[in-house]
């Protein structure tokens, strides 16, 4: 604080001691040797109101001198206390809105987390099944290809066999049928023109049963 500020300061305070002084004085004065015009004061004190305003003005005048005293050792350490105790409530205020600030903000980031754990876990699920999925339709689709293929080679083998049997038979016939015919004819008729008129008429006859 500045010599001005304290000489500011300190002019009423020297009024106020020296009007307490005076009012104390004259007060004690008053109240000792009380004027012609104060002679009220003994009617209402038989009427059982005791009043001296001697002493009231000389109590005023003690309050103005321990008021400064008052004031300087109380009422201004009271109000330091006062001070203190509230910035130190709006310091406490302040940190705990700060922390609930900082509580919102991280519920709001582990929810967000949480959200995006979740939603990366289904498309990570949704990715599996979707590979499963693609994996069995193409077992499916080689597991068919595969049965189509052996059902294509069982039908060549079985129509290979097929005609390779029928060969042997019309071979087969074509001799029992020479065979016969040399019989009744007692003479040989095993040419190559008459083998080609019994494969002909054998395969003529294998066309309605096929």
């Amino acid at each position: 604080m500045s010599q001005e500020t304290q000489k500011s300061g300190g002019a009423p305070t020297i009024v106020l001691i020296v009007i307490g002084v005076v009012l104390m004085l004259g007060g004690a004065n008053v109240s000792a040797n009380p004027p012609a015009f104060l002679a009220f004061q003994k009617d209402l004190e038989a009427q059982g109101i005791p009043l001296d305003l001697g002493k009231t003005v000389a109590a005023i005048g003690v309050f103005l001198i321990l008021f400064p005293v008052i004031k300087t050792f109380f009422l201004k350490p009271l109000q330091e206390a006062i001070d203190q105790r509230t910035q130190s409530l709006e310091s406490t205020f302040a940190d705990a809105e700060n922390l609930r600030t900082e509580m919102a903000q991280m519920k709001s980031d582990y929810e967000k987390r949480i959200t995006q754990t979740e939603e990366d876990a289904r498309n990570q699920i949704q990715s599996q099944i979707k590979e499963a999925q693609d994996l069995r339709t193409q077992m499916v689709s080689e597991a068919n290809a595969r049965v189509e293929e052996m059902q294509r080679k069982a039908r060549e083998e079985m129509e290979s066999e097929r005609n390779k049997v029928l060969a042997e038979v019309r071979l087969h016939v074509a001799d029992l049928s020479l065979q016969a015919t040399e019989k009744l004819l007692n003479e040989n008729v095993d040419n190559d023109r008459n083998r080609r008129l019994i494969d002909e008429f054998i395969a003529t006859a294998e066309v309605p049963g096929r």
